[in-house]
């Protein structure tokens, strides 16, 4: 074994002080939620030169990898971000004011309004996804390609579980 971190010195001491529960499920749960809160640190600095949040960079990401089918509407966008509706239209106000998406109705239907990327919205999500992309890469540990494909598929599993 590696040096003990954190999370073994928390599973040993529960050993400890409550011998009749088994806290083997922390050493993976433990370090999942450890690793998220420092990945999101992470992003969210990498951002910060793109004057980004990580919710802002989802949708703007979103109306990217949309390309060029005229934008989505936004329970549309809701479906691929983890916001409430409310947040949603807060977080897409902001996004207007600053003059990286837009609203226009859609002409197939007029109720319906249709996001979609400004050309300096598209700019700027070119340049903070190469960033993004490039922080994720660092941010990896030095595992093989078959390494990173169990643990990929080790991980879709767990979250198909909880998510599904």
């Amino acid at each position: 074994m590696d040096t003990p971190d954190t999370i073994d010195r928390m599973v040993a001491a529960w050993k400890e002080a409550r011998p009749d529960l088994d806290p083997s499920p922390l050493e993976l749960v433990g370090r999942v939620i450890v690793l998220a809160q420092h990945l999101v640190r992470s992003v969210e600095l990498a951002l910060e030169k793109h004057h980004l949040t990580l919710g802002q960079f989802d949708i703007l990401a979103t109306l990217r990898r949309h390309g060029p089918k005229g934008g989505l509407i936004p329970s549309q966008l809701l479906e691929s971000v983890m916001l409430s509706s409310g947040g949603m239209t807060a977080r897409l106000d902001s996004l207007t004011e600053s003059g990286l998406i837009y609203r226009k109705t859609d002409p197939k239907d007029r109720r319906k309004v249709v996001v979609a990327l400004t050309a300096k919205g598209r700019r700027l999500i070119d340049a903070a996804t190469a960033t993004r992309f490039n922080e994720a890469a660092e941010s990896m540990p030095p595992l093989g390609a078959g390494e990173r494909t169990v643990l990929a598929e080790l991980l879709r599993r767990w979250l198909a579980q909880v998510a599904g």
